[in-house]
């Protein structure tokens, strides 16, 4: 082990930054943050450092370095661009007992600073003993993946009941114990879900019962899986993915989605497909509160974002009038993530002054829709669930004064590896379509943003077809 790992209490404590450039900036920002009253020289200081600084009740010297300036203080760091400067500030720190850290130079260092993810009060810190900085930020890009930002909180909790329990509880072993349960229990789900009042009480009540904290109803989880690309899940539906005991998913969730579930969770295929519903809409709400009245965690797992044509709405509702606890994490949806895959900034200034997002077909099947109002110059439309009426949408539109030339886009399985965009216009789409083979999910975009695919596609697979 080249570094021992520690954490210093800076608070109120004297640090000296010698450099006032942006490495400079960046050790300033940590050490701020820890409570330090930063001393810094140097003859040129940016802007925004002297502001960083004196804003926190710091001291700026606009000077060249000498040796007064290390006397006295807690911490040295060496941010210059003059590698001689450097070694003799690492040497005046080395003789004063100083610790010392050189940027760029580990060589220099008797401390050196770490890939640091915040959660505070819980901190966790990647380093690579200087071998290897970038490695270091890219652990922790991952550990910050694992880490929500609710454990801070969690902590807090925990401290503020930590003296209670000693008392609760002599013994170590089973003062560890009652802690393991809290912490990875019904009280820590409370606090991830933002219900820390209730998580407190709950926390109360199991410490004056000595029991463990017992879970007699489930929750349930509404997740967006957005349109296909794993790496679009947010942090949040990764995690209620990987602590769910039950997990009902919808055809439009991918494969690679799916597999970062938890493995033995129970997997139910509630698919729907047009004219074909695997199970019927009210027979899964039903599912949900049946599996939370078991006390099962249940994650509902819904391509897109559950509130735009997932039917979330329904499905909480269900759960909401039978008392059954629910979460709800918003997914990219197909709009926003077929349209950027594909190209097709939905609001370009230049082309759209407003994006309307519609549904192929009503809960009725029917396509009564607004036409006049769709047709609307300046404006975006996408359709979602549309490819079966695709003939309707195109003879609509120009039916209703928008131009046949109008471009028009479909993508096919958007932001996957077999993605697939098809470019034409409201004349020429359907006959397009006869000598193309396109399936379900398909987006369709209209408007004239369509026409800077070209220019602006930057992910494409499967060749796109371009047909005027």
């Amino acid at each position: 082990m080249e570094f021992l790992p520690l954490f210093f209490d800076l608070k109120n404590s004297n640090v000296l930054i010698v450099g006032g450039g942006e490495v400079a900036k960046r050790k300033a920002s940590l050490l701020v943050k820890s409570g330090a009253v930063v001393h810094l020289i140097s003859p040129e200081i940016k802007a925004d450092l002297v502001e960083l600084i004196v804003s926190n009740k710091g001291v700026i010297t606009k000077d060249v370095f000498s040796e007064e300036f290390v006397k006295n203080k807690r911490l040295i760091i060496a941010a210059t661009n003059d590698q001689a400067i450097n070694k003799h500030i690492a040497d005046l720190a080395n003789q004063l007992n100083t610790p010392v850290n050189v940027v760029d130079q580990p060589e220099l260092c008797s401390f050196i600073f770490p890939a640091i993810v915040d959660r505070s009060p819980i901190i966790a810190a990647v380093s690579s003993g200087g071998s290897s900085p970038v490695l270091a930020r890219l652990l922790r890009a991952k550990i910050e993946t694992v880490l929500p930002s609710t454990y801070g909180r969690l902590a807090q909790l925990a401290e503020k009941y930590r003296d209670k329990v000693k008392l609760a509880f002599s013994d170590v072993n089973k003062r560890r114990g009652f802690w393991e349960k809290i912490l990875s229990g019904p009280v820590s789900e409370m606090v991830f879900a933002g219900k820390e009042k209730e998580a407190e009480q709950l926390l109360k009540e199991t410490l004056d019962s000595k029991e463990s904290p017992k879970r007699e109803l489930g929750e349930v989880y509404l997740v967006g899986a957005g349109p296909g690309d794993p790496d679009l899940l947010t942090f949040k539906a990764l995690r209620l993915m990987q602590q769910a005991d039950v997990v009902l998913y919808d055809r439009l969730v991918s494969q690679p989605i799916i597999d970062l579930c938890r493995r033995d969770a129970d997997f139910v295929n509630v698919g729907k497909a047009r004219a074909n519903h695997l199970v019927p809409q009210d027979d899964i709400n039903q599912l949900l509160v049946d599996y939370a009245k078991k006390g099962h965690r249940v994650l509902r797992l819904k391509g897109g974002d559950p509130f735009i044509f997932g039917r979330g709405g329904e499905e909480i509702e269900k759960l909401a009038e039978n008392g059954v606890p629910f979460q709800v994490v918003p997914g990219i949806t197909a709009a926003a993530g077929c349209s950027s895959y594909a190209g097709i900034p939905l609001t370009h200034r230049d082309y759209a002054q407003s994006v309307r997002f519609v549904t192929g077909h009503l809960k009725d099947d029917t396509s009564d829709l607004p036409w006049s109002e769709l047709a609307y110059l300046n404006q975006t439309i996408v359709f979602y669930m549309g490819l079966m009426g695709l003939p309707v949408i195109c003879k609509k539109l120009i039916e209703n004064g928008m131009p046949k030339e109008t471009p028009i886009a479909l993508v096919q399985q958007g932001t996957t590896p077999n993605q697939k965009v098809i470019i034409a216009t409201l004349d020429t789409m359907v006959e397009t379509l006869k000598t193309q083979e396109v399936s379900a999910p398909t987006l369709i975009i209209v408007g004239e943003v369509v026409s800077l695919h070209d220019k602006l596609k930057w992910f494409s697979p499967i060749k796109d077809l371009n047909i005027a």
